[in-house]
């Protein structure tokens, strides 16, 4: 099947030969014609197989009727919406509907925050048929008035299920408030999950749910790895497997912005030319570096999970997680950067023990068991394969699992603890790492002999006076706010 099969226009197949593609994809040829006959769809598939242009090119079509060479803002109303989770994600559907409408009148722009709001004010002053943005800067543009959206008519939510993760959803609703009832809308996303079909259900009319492979499933032209490791090994790991391939760009993700900027920061010191981009850094420093990346200056990219979706590299060869994701379905997005358009990918993992329970939710979701080498030298810690177990039983000298109740120590039994020596409490011990016990009474540092007698001499003038009894000692830890009444 060509795209001419498809039913597009003669200038919309022109601007796909112009970038290459001769045959759509399975999402494409059967997305398009039902989003062509005007229905509701709700698409998923698996990240990097050209969901995109899946909905960008029946769009541009479908709106081919209101094109208009006028330069008036009154003859180019939005007349559709196409929403986007992240910044990077908005440009790169920006792109595509750049990319696919050149030689079609309609007038688009991307609207995102991070950047001054006045150059898309003008923009959307001289007139757009197509607005790509994301929630809430679409959301300031309509607090300050400067859009309208009571003419629209096509809605897309590209990456919905990441839109519930960012805690989206009410900017949406907000949003579709403000749209008119008598509209189409698709909903496209990598993954799907049972709250998504939830939305779906309250925001599409009777759609048609397309999906072209197993959901969650990641593409078979990825390979994956896992390499057990040590948490403090993993940065020489991660400079020992970039030295090993000097040729290879990488793309590494990591859980949290501090880490991202301290990991670029080790890789520069051993000479691997690398940089950062996380949630924090101006749009402009990103997309700077974003294209310093894809044209080859850069080995070595950086990034949290702003970046697991929207960017699109051309044959980025590895995905490495130096920190697995909280969240399995982001495994998927995450390798979903190599491996594109039938290009052989590689996702490569390095796993500390107390990751281990993350690998196992991920194998379960992609119903695979990713396989396992561990690399001489970095070696994992002693407890790896015992890690995420959490059995019941107790564990025995010799290495098994005992359901055996375990018999409490005589001593303990037969010479109960002092109300002011509860070494019990909460299941914790009073001794300390150096030796100190903090359950013995508070003794003087000033040497018994030296103190005696003043001490009795103390007591009994006390006594004489008829004055209480000089109270006992008490426990290092409650003079430090602890143990507390039994």
């Amino acid at each position: 099947m060509s795209f001419a099969d498809l039913g597009l226009n003669p200038e919309l197949l022109r601007a796909v030969a112009d970038t290459g593609y001769t045959t759509p994809t399975p999402i494409q040829q059967q997305a398009i014609p039902v989003v062509l006959s005007g229905r509701d769809v709700m698409g998923g598939a698996q990240t990097g197989t050209g969901k995109t242009a899946g909905f960008t090119l029946p769009l541009l079509q479908r709106l081919s009727r209101h094109a208009s060479t006028s330069t008036s803002p009154a003859r180019h109303p939005v007349r559709a919406l196409i929403l986007a989770p992240t910044r990077e994600l908005a440009m790169q559907v920006f792109e595509s509907v750049k990319t696919y409408s050149k030689y079609v009148p309609l007038r688009s722009t991307c609207i995102y925050g991070g950047v001054d709001m006045k150059p898309q004010i003008q923009e959307l002053r001289n007139g757009v048929e197509i607005v790509v943005a994301t929630p809430g800067r679409l959301l300031d543009h309509v607090q300050q008035r400067t859009i309208v959206l009571n003419q629209v008519e096509m809605l897309v939510l590209d990456e919905a299920d990441r839109m519930l993760d960012m805690g989206f959803i009410p900017d949406i609703r907000r949003i579709l408030d403000l749209l008119p009832a008598s509209r189409q809308s698709l909903l496209f996303s990598a993954t799907f999950s049972d709250e998504i079909k939830k939305l779906a259900d309250q925001m599409l009319k009777e759609p048609q749910l397309i999906e072209v492979a197993r959901r969650n499933m990641v593409s078979e032209t990825i390979t994956h790895r896992v390499h057990p490791v040590s948490a403090g090994l993993k940065r020489n790991l991660l400079a020992h497997i970039l030295r090993h391939e000097p040729d290879t760009q990488a793309l590494v993700f990591v859980a949290t912005k501090i880490e991202c900027g301290r990991l670029a920061h080790f890789l520069e010191r051993h000479d691997i030319a690398a940089d950062a981009i996380h949630g924090d850094k101006g749009q402009a420093q990103r997309t700077e570096t974003l294209e310093a990346f894809k044209s080859g200056k850069l080995r070595v990219l950086v990034a949290t999970d702003v970046a697991a979706r929207g960017l699109d590299i051309d044959d980025l060869p590895s995905v490495i997680n130096f920190e697995l994701p909280h969240t399995a379905e982001d495994y998927v997005h995450r390798i979903g950067r190599t491996g594109r358009a039938g290009r052989q990918g590689r996702a490569v993992s390095l796993v500390s023990a107390e990751e281990k329970h993350l690998l196992a939710e991920i194998e379960k979701l992609i119903k695979l068991q990713i396989p396992q080498e561990a690399v001489p030298g970095f070696d994992p810690e002693p407890d790896f394969h015992d890690a995420g177990t959490r059995g019941r039983g107790r564990r025995s000298p010799s290495g098994k699992t005992s359901d055996a109740p375990r018999e409490p120590a005589p001593s303990v039994r037969s010479t109960p603890p002092s109300r002011n020596v509860d070494t019990r409490r909460r299941g914790k011990s009073m001794i300390a790492a150096d030796g100190f016990d903090f359950s013995k009474p508070y003794e003087p540092t000033t040497p018994v002999a030296a103190t005696s007698a003043s001490l009795q001499s103390t007591e009994t003038a006390a006594e004489k006076r008829g004055a209480p009894p000089r109270r006992h000692a008490r426990p290092i830890a409650v003079l430090l706010g602890g143990l507390g009444r039994k």
